[in-house]
């Protein structure tokens, strides 16, 4: 019986020992906790403070997200002041030095990454909610996905330099799949070349330029602007003309004018999450773009849309 006491106290010791051990990573969004995770495996802790059916512009900033970044190893952020609205006063408020900006616990995904969309020359409120270091959305480009995999395993080697093998091993195999999953998703739109879409908001650019899509106008008359009649009526015009039949909507916003555009113009709203977890079925970062890209070339199909 001692025996078997001082093993089951063995195993304990162990399992809390090894448990001890995990970093703790907390992300600002689901698609970088799905890249996260997919390189830590377990020996980290993976939680995300958005959910991907929010809008990550605009997140409240709950108190106990404050308690959940001072336990924080790990901070990885998209960056490109994606979260300039919400998340700096949590990560002043949380007091872990480990985790500030510019400290070695503090990830920004972007860096390593392809962004589109850098505006040039002066920036005013009237161009609406335009972000001056570009495109915050680059997460949608299984490219820049490889690439942010490299940076996070680089930084939990940083930070565990006995796991970097099991790091680096588990970034080659999310980066082979990736890649197996990419040619197999390029196969899927390659029959639909430059196929002409609106979009929502400015979300897709990135996706858009992988796949061959052509954004050719949006229902926002300007980044986090609301649509207006006048607009609204412009943009119709120009689907009108341009023969556009798909509007690509993010799962956060109101179907109303969307819906009314589609009336008016013979043309279909796909509301596609741009997120993991927009919607129940995309639930990591593969199948996010197996559902997005499904459902788009489903509606070319059905359209005729090109």
């Amino acid at each position: 019986m001692k025996r078997i006491l001082f093993l089951i106290a063995a195993v304990v010791v162990a399992a809390s020992a090894h448990a001890q051990s995990k970093l703790n990573v907390v992300t600002t969004t689901e698609d970088l906790a799905s890249i996260a995770r997919e390189v830590a495996g377990d020996r980290a802790t993976i939680e995300s403070i958005a959910k991907g059916y929010q809008d990550p512009h605009f997140v409240e900033a709950k108190p106990s997200f404050i308690l959940k970044l001072q336990k924080t190893d790990v901070l990885i952020v998209v960056g490109r002041e994606l979260e300039i609205g919400w998340l700096p006063p949590l990560i002043q408020q949380s007091r872990n030095a480990k985790i500030q900006p510019g400290a070695q616990g503090y990830l920004d995904a972007s860096l390593e990454s392809e962004i589109l969309d850098i505006p040039t020359g002066q920036i005013t409120r009237a161009m609406g909610d335009v972000h001056p270091l570009g495109n915050p959305h680059y997460w949608l480009d299984p490219e820049n996905g490889k690439r942010i995999a490299k940076q996070i395993a680089d930084k939990l080697s940083q930070l565990r330099p006995n796991d970097r093998a099991t790091f680096e091993q588990r970034r080659a195999d999310f980066t082979a799949r990736l890649d197996a999953s990419e040619k197999r998703w390029l196969a899927q739109v390659a029959p639909y070349p430059a196929t002409k879409v609106v979009t929502y908001h400015n979300s897709f650019p990135n996706f858009a330029k992988r796949f061959g899509l052509n954004v050719v106008g949006f229902v926002e008359p300007r980044p986090g602007i609301p649509p207006s009649p006048q607009h609204t009526l412009d943009l119709m015009n120009e689907m009108k003309r341009q023969n556009v039949k798909i509007i690509l909507v993010e799962p956060y916003f109101d179907l109303k004018t969307p819906n009314a555009i589609a009336r008016e113009t013979g043309g279909v709203v796909l509301v596609m999450p741009p997120s993991v977890g927009g919607v129940k079925e995309v639930t990591d970062y593969f199948t996010l773009f197996d559902y997005d890209i499904n459902l788009l070339v489903d509606a070319v199909k059905k359209t005729g849309a090109k």
